[in-house]
């Protein structure tokens, strides 16, 4: 660093220059900047025209990481030999010819930056043949030399040399291993939002990645990021007024430390947006534990005439005209997916997806005795099964669900639990000696027994389910609470002495349009002076908390986001709070009844594979995993 007194007290001056037109060389080279980051930029911008062109087919060649050399060629209509020289001109483009036009593109691309700005800063060449053409020409856009070669009906678009005119911006590439990847990604996002096309990838000679082209977006999804990802996921389809979601999303436990599995598509283009990221992050918010991230590929199909692409040079960001409607869409849609029971879906610890399967019911004198139970903790531990399961503790480092309940769950009361109508609630009950309902799906099994009074261990055809019984119930009693709030609001605890705040214009615009929906939060905000507000009452459950606080989150939430979302996450707060001190502790002794009574309770509740915290409830060990452990077959 340098030394302070080294620095100038003052930037003097610069002399006066008039105000004069750009050369359009510098003016494309300032473009090129913006459009062109790496050589990703470039491929994504190419595999955008060639796609437009209704390519079937794209194939992708790459020298050192794409500094060398990037070529796309496709076999869709081609470019007429008279337009070639128009294409590397600034703003030309085949994609719109008015402003109705740009407010309602159907198109990757539109802009016609791109190939101007490429060839402002890079060695660039195009090949094309016209449908119906008799031969292909070739166009150097260096020279602008124009010549017939030797080609099929479609297009060829050769970048050499990138940044070679400004060697200052090679600099700041990574190795060409990174640039590889990023050009593999760019070409991974188009693919998984046209199934319909084939793709491949060459490097240095050497095929990289291809992707047939693929009947069904499942089969494209399954290819390009892994059966796993379809397997651990879950269709989503949803329409909501004018917006329509499809695609998979990520069950809880295929949950990642980082985002990298994360697509979302608007009219086939992919895209990041605040406001697609919020919603999916709301719609997860009952289920993930901690900031893992989820897995998802989502589609977005709106009247592009709502929907504004033109907002970055990259075209990686839109802006709806209702990104309240879209948020709520999204956020419906994944919420709906991620609803049903999949007991017996969920991920074994080993990371094998287990489907849905039929039970077969065990005989009544099926059980575990006393030593094998005894042999199974001394061997496993407890402390092995719990570390399946990430479990929360208070400021004094104890597990909140081993204290005390003050509910009325008491290990003093009697424990029942009612099982949904049409499932027995004990074997006694189970109708399932009889052939015609010998095939009824139990996916969480028979009870056997209870470890160390915190985890039930159950029998299914797959193995052994271990279940967190207090995790299990806590999930249990929150949707049954949320099902009972049914959208009340909230009892509010007036304020004995107001707080004022000096607040921001845009808080107090919020607190005004919101007036109606803040009573609903228990809030009660007014306007105490034009700068001023005032909190006259919170939540009964928060009213020892710090009102101003309270309010400047639950406006700063209004003012982007849709009221009832924050509505709704406000009110699952304070029944999460409820539900774990309403749900049955550890060391709790349940009779075999109780265990299967909870057991079916929870093959019947949504989301009933996570607690309101986000912890699994249940694992499952397969019998080849336990053969695994007593190397059986070796």
């Amino acid at each position: 660093m340098f030394p302070v007194s080294a620095l100038p007290s003052s930037i003097p001056p610069s002399p006066r220059r008039p105000i004069r037109e750009l050369p359009d060389e510098l003016i494309s080279q300032i473009a090129a900047g913006e459009v062109v980051e790496r050589p990703a930029s470039v491929v994504r911008e190419l595999l955008d025209n060639a796609l437009d062109a209704g390519a079937s087919q794209i194939t992708v060649r790459l020298a050192s990481g794409g500094v060398r050399l990037i070529s796309v060629e496709d076999d869709g209509l081609g470019i007429p030999r008279e337009e070639l020289t128009v294409a590397l001109r600034r703003h030309a483009t085949s994609k719109i010819a008015s402003l109705d036009d740009l407010e309602t593109v159907g198109t990757m691309g539109f802009r016609g930056e791109a190939l101007a700005a490429i060839n402002a800063i890079a060695e660039l060449s195009i090949l094309s043949r016209f449908t119906g053409a008799d031969s292909a020409f070739a166009l150097d856009g260096r020279t602008g030399e124009l010549r017939p070669v030797a080609r099929s009906v479609g297009t060829t678009v050769e970048v050499r040399e990138l940044f070679f005119a400004t060697p200052a911006r090679r600099k700041f590439l990574k190795t060409d291993a990174t640039e590889l990847a990023h050009c593999i990604e760019a070409v991974r996002r188009h693919a998984l939002a046209r199934p319909e096309v084939g793709f491949s990838v060459w490097h240095d000679g050497k095929l990289v990645e291809q992707w047939r082209a693929a009947d069904a977006r499942e089969q494209r999804l399954a290819d390009a990021l892994s059966d796993d990802f379809v397997a651990k996921s879950v269709a989503v389809e949803h329409v909501g007024g004018v917006v329509r979601v499809v695609g998979r999303a990520g069950i809880p436990d295929a949950a990642r430390s980082r985002g990298d599995q994360q697509f979302f598509y608007v009219n086939g283009r992919f895209v990041r947006d605040k406001v697609l990221s919020h919603a999916v992050r709301s719609a997860y918010e009952d289920v993930l534990h901690g900031q893992r991230q989820p897995i998802y590929a989502l589609y977005l199909e709106i009247d592009p005439s709502r929907v504004d692409v033109n907002v970055h040079p990259t075209k990686i960001e839109v802006r709806f005209r209702d990104g309240r409607e879209v948020h709520q869409a999204v956020r419906h849609a994944i919420e709906d997916a991620l609803a049903a029971p999949r007991a017996g879906d969920a991920v074994a610890p080993s990371g094998a997806p287990q489907p849905f399967f039929k039970e077969t019911p065990l005989p009544e004198s099926a059980s575990w005795s006393q030593p094998a139970m005894n042999f199974v903790a001394r061997e496993r531990g407890a402390g092995d099964f719990e570390a399946m399961w990430p479990r929360r503790t208070d400021e004094l480092g104890h597990a909140p669900d081993s204290t005390p309940s003050h509910w009325p769950l008491t290990d003093a009361a009697p424990m029942t639990f009612r099982a949904p109508v049409g499932l027995p609630s004990s074997p006694e009950e189970d109708p399932a000696s009889s052939a015609a309902t010998n095939e009824q799906a139990w996916p969480l099994g028979r009870a056997l027994a209870q470890l160390q009074g915190i985890y039930i261990l159950a029998e299914n055809t797959q193995g052994l389910v271990v279940v967190d019984m207090h995790a299990a119930h806590e999930r249990i009693v929150y949707e049954r609470l949320k099902t009972q709030l049914d959208g009340a609001a909230i009892t509010s605890q007036p304020l004995l002495i107001p707080a004022t705040f000096a607040a921001t214009p845009q808080e107090v615009a919020t607190a005004e349009a919101c007036a109606e929906v803040l009573p609903t939060l228990g809030l009660e905000i007014t306007a105490f002076s034009a700068r001023t507000l005032a909190v006259r009452a919170v939540p009964g459950t928060l009213a020892d908390g710090d009102p101003v606080e309270l309010a400047r989150s639950v406006l700063a939430e209004l003012g982007q986001h849709d009221a009832s979302t924050v509505v709704q996450r406000a009110q699952n707060e304070l029944l999460s709070t409820m539900a774990c001190h309403g749900a049955v502790r550890a060391n709790r002794k349940l009779t075999i009844d109780e265990m299967n009574a909870l057991l079916r309770q929870m093959e019947a509740t949504e989301r009933s594979d996570q607690c309101n915290h986000g912890r699994p409830t249940w694992r499952q060990l397969s019998i080849r995993e336990l053969d695994t452990l007593f190397m059986r077959g070796r």
